[in-house]
């Protein structure tokens, strides 16, 4: 995997300027191999103290695995092969008789739900609609769904093919900010230019279709540096998860969740500890 970070990171250079709220997920199915990927870039200030959170299984809950700081899970994965990311999307109107999540709802869900399906029915249980956000999950089946409220409505866009990408636009209402998103169609075109070219498709390959959408570190207004804080990388088949961090090829950890779900103790790995 240090083969995808350095090629993340010398094709990020290339960038427009930095999105600190910025925000890639993309599910894909490899047709010939059968397998499941997941990958996220999430970008945010890169003094922002991320970790990675990793949850035992117990009577009532779910193993399971979540990044993100501020103990809320931006995304994470269980140990039933349900992924879930979130990304910050234009403000809709609030609807009535549901609520943004008061705790951390991604590890609630993660805890509880088994597969894309059981992720729903958690949100309408809670009535959780978010106003700010729109959410992936995808499951170990293949099965896979961006959530979105817009104009007072839950709306379902489900997987079609082999790929399901999510970025900072409503998809089912793009007009209503951040769109067009160059970021959507650098990964869209880049699977594109893999399936067609003949090459065995890996999640190392997959990986690399987000040359584009990472960010490196430029410094703001406001004298903070923003950038990409984290990628991950998911092979949802095989239960292999790879995370690097500032886009290093050397901040990059390595987990075999069926190992880490295994475990009976808590876990917290501190990326600035770790790393910085």
């Amino acid at each position: 995997m240090n083969k995808l970070i350095s090629v993340l990171f010398c094709l990020g250079i290339l960038l427009n300027p930095i999105e600190s709220n910025a925000c890639s997920i993309l599910y894909y199915k490899n047709i010939a191999t059968g397998e499941i990927y997941a990958v996220n870039s999430e970008d945010f200030f890169l003094d922002v103290d991320a970790y990675i959170q990793i949850e035992p299984k117990s009577k009532k809950y779910f193993a399971r695995l979540w990044y993100g700081w501020d103990k809320f899970a931006q995304g994470g994965i269980n140990e039933k092969g349900l992924f879930f990311d979130a990304a910050v999307t234009p403000e809709q109107k609030k609807i009535k008789g549901y609520r943004n999540p008061e705790s951390n709802l991604g590890d609630k869900i993660l805890a509880h739900s088994s597969s894309v399906k059981e992720a729903l029915e958690v949100l309408e249980k809670e009535k959780i609609a978010l106003n700010k956000s729109h959410m992936l999950f995808g499951d170990k089946t293949g099965q896979a769904v961006v959530v979105e409220w817009v104009k007072g409505e839950r709306k379902l866009h489900w997987i079609i093919g082999n790929k399901l990408i999510a970025t900072n636009f409503l998809l089912f209402d793009p007009k209503a900010g951040n769109h067009p998103c160059f970021r959507y169609k650098s990964i869209s075109d880049r699977i594109k230019q893999l399936e067609t070219s003949g090459e065995e498709i890996t999640l190392l390959k997959i990986g690399n279709t987000f040359g584009q959408a990472v960010q490196p570190a430029r410094k703001h207004e406001n004298n903070r540096f923003g950038g990409t804080v984290y990628t991950s990388f998911i092979n949802i088949t095989d239960n292999k998860f790879f995370l690097s961090y500032k886009l290093s090829n050397k901040n990059v950890i390595k987990l075999d969740l069926t190992e880490e779900f295994a475990k009976s103790k808590r876990q917290k790995i501190n990326l600035k500890d770790k790393f910085d």
